[in-house]
């Protein structure tokens, strides 16, 4: 059986789901290499900057990577603004949203509202509120998500930096992307985990991130 028999849901039986449910798992298999096509999509979308998307994406993953982040930071660098292409209205949402089961609670809220905390850099050209980030600020995730927009996403806008390449990240995607959904253990509700680690940022200095760690 490669369909099911039912044209309504609520008419399917036990062997339809069952084949569905094989067939969903082997699908979400394949979830790490679609988000790395979407990346490429990336150099195709938003122009006006000295960088394209793509290369803001790489740029912010490569400086999350050589300040001896973990693996959650540099992926979440990487994919924070992959809702571009679909989502330009709540890009920020969207990149939390993929992120969500397989990463750290604190990496996905970081994601989920970095839109409104890189406002502090630009929305008073704009006519928009640059503060709109101190309505969080009681969170106990603030400081980690002004950090990231300090550090890694409004600094990476330079041509010149050299950064390092998607399939340069692929294996630390693919080993995100592998892990249990929701798994208790990696969403670590509640917990802090620095973005700068000088001293594993020292042991990386010349290194690409062909293993997954760290």
């Amino acid at each position: 059986m490669d369909k099911v028999k039912f044209t309504a849901m609520k008419d399917g039986d036990a062997a339809d789901y069952a084949m569905l449910d094989a067939h969903e798992r082997d699908y979400a298999t394949g979830t790490a290499k679609r988000l790395l096509g979407a990346l490429e999509g990336l150099d195709e979308s938003l122009s006006g900057y000295q960088v394209t998307r793509l290369g803001h994406s790489l740029q912010a993953a490569t400086r999350a990577w050589r300040a001896g982040a973990d693996t959650d930071w540099v992926v979440a660098a990487l994919l924070h603004d992959i809702g571009d292409i679909f989502a330009p209205f709540n890009h920020d949402e969207y990149a939390a949203a993929i992120l969500k089961p397989f990463v750290r609670e604190q990496v996905t809220w970081v994601v989920e509202k970095h839109g409104d905390f890189q406002r502090l850099y630009y929305a008073h050209h704009t006519g928009g509120n640059p503060h709109a980030r101190d309505r969080y600020k009681d969170h106990p995730y603030f400081q980690d998500c002004a950090e990231f927009c300090e550090a890694w996403d409004q600094s990476s806008f330079d041509p010149e930096y050299a950064s390092l390449t998607i399939t340069d990240f692929a294996p630390l995607v693919e080993a995100v992307f592998a892990r249990t959904a929701y798994d208790p253990a990696v969403i670590r509700a509640g917990e802090r985990v620095a973005l700068a680690d000088a001293a594993v940022a020292a042991d990386r200095a010349g290194a690409a991130p062909h293993t997954p760690g760290g």
